[in-house]
């Protein structure tokens, strides 16, 4: 193609390996200045010019580009806040906040590079965040022991911090794009090595019927808590999330749609992550009558305490004066009990294997297990009960049985 300009291309002209224009535009502050627009061919760069003709004709226009920090702030509070669950804004807020801005937030936003990304990402795992981020010098003079005293700590990010930040990116870069700020998202093209889950082996049903029978002999408030996590495979925030008007006694049902969570400096009662987490389960006689001892548990509670009770959602398990239980606290109270069971310690997310097997001890009919345990498919379910058919295991909860008195 010859250089000469075709008519009504206006300042269109030759620029390094390509092409480049510019139109006058109006900025915000209303002053006049020139806008940019660069491609490879002239017809690339001329759609691009008529494009910004049309804009400048709508009203003012941005002639810089934001930088990454300042797109990070804008996406977190215009659109992860509003329209994300509480827990995700925590997590992408501390992400952009301690590892993503201060490497990479001074950088123009388009001019982000998958070098950038790449190199970030390399140089996170080797710096100490507790120099980073000051942890030791915001510690009183007499307990600072490493970065504040020239000693490094070598506090490194693990594998799932690097990840999760470079996910955080990618979420807003997505977004950028989808705004039409950058043209692609090089954070998706720049791959981190997975981190490694340590494969933890979940109590067998002997170890959970021994961990239940010390909860049950020591009168713990929190039984009927262990029974539905380990009975039923509820998770921590549901089981905290649970209200008595969710407890259907008469028809022996639980409907689970609610969750206890921890964001940041607040602890939210709130509705499941998603409708298919939402459902009516089953309660087996053991669960049934669990829950009706803590019942009566709670309403001695809520006796004792007199005015300083609390519990405005009418939680099932509650603190003493009818607060929410912190699901940290829960977490703590689990490897607690066991280490007082003489039991070895499991995470309280490690317990939902060992649901399958105890509700084959309870002799619950396979399609109500299959229905607690969310099989699509019976047959799925009937694999768990041909491995989990032995005597012993039946003994066990039997044991479990004549402590709590019967289970009907």
């Amino acid at each position: 193609m010859s250089g000469k300009r075709a008519n009504g291309e206006g300042s269109i002209y030759p620029y390094k390996n390509g092409y480049a224009a510019y139109v006058w535009v109006t900025k915000p502050d209303g002053k006049r200045a020139r806008k940019y627009a660069y491609g490879k061919t002239r017809e690339e760069v001329h759609e691009k010019w008529l494009n910004l003709h049309a804009e400048a004709k709508r009203g003012p226009v941005a002639t810089r580009h934001p930088t990454v920090g300042a797109f990070l702030s804008y996406w977190l509070d215009s659109v992860v806040k509003p329209n994300l669950a509480p827990l995700s804004y925590v997590s992408y807020e501390g992400s952009v906040r301690l590892y993503i801005a201060p490497h990479l937030g001074s950088k123009r936003l388009d001019r982000l590079t998958v070098r950038d990304v790449r190199e970030w990402v390399t140089k996170l795992s080797t710096v100490c965040q507790c120099c980073a981020q000051s942890k030791d010098a915001k510690r009183e003079p007499r307990r600072r022991r490493c970065c504040a005293v020239g000693e490094c700590c070598e506090s490194y990010p693990s594998r799932r911090v690097v990840q999760a930040a470079r996910d955080a990116l990618r979420a807003a870069l997505t977004h950028a794009v989808a705004e039409e700020l950058i043209n692609k998202n090089v954070a998706s093209l720049v791959k981190v090595p997975k981190p490694r889950r340590r494969r933890i082996k979940p109590w067998s049903v002997a170890e959970a019927s021994q961990f239940l029978t010390d909860a049950a002999a020591r009168d713990d408030h929190l039984f009927a808590a262990w029974v539905l996590v380990l009975c039923l495979g509820l998770r921590r925030g549901e089981v905290l999330g649970l209200t008595w008007k969710s407890v259907e006694f008469q028809r022996g049902e639980l409907y689970v749609d609610h969750q206890i969570q921890r964001a940041g400096r607040q602890i939210l009662h709130r509705e499941t992550k998603t409708e298919d987490s939402d459902d009516f389960l089953p309660l087996p006689a053991l669960c049934l009558k669990a829950l009706r001892m803590r019942r009566a548990q709670q309403i001695g509670d809520r006796k004792a305490a007199g005015e300083l009770w609390q519990n405005s959602h009418d939680l099932v398990f509650t603190t003493k004066y009818g607060t929410p239980i912190e699901p940290g606290n829960l977490t703590r109270m689990f490897a607690l009990r066991a280490r007082r069971a003489g039991l070895r310690e499991i995470p309280l997310r490690n317990t939902r294997h060992t649901c399958s097997s105890l509700l084959v001890a309870l002799k619950v009919h396979p399609k109500v297990a299959q229905r607690i345990l969310r099989h699509s498919q019976i047959a799925m379910t009937m694999e768990v009960y041909a491995e989990a058919s032995e005597e012993e295991v039946r003994a066990a909860i039997g044991k479990l049985s004549d402590v709590m008195g019967g289970t009907g």
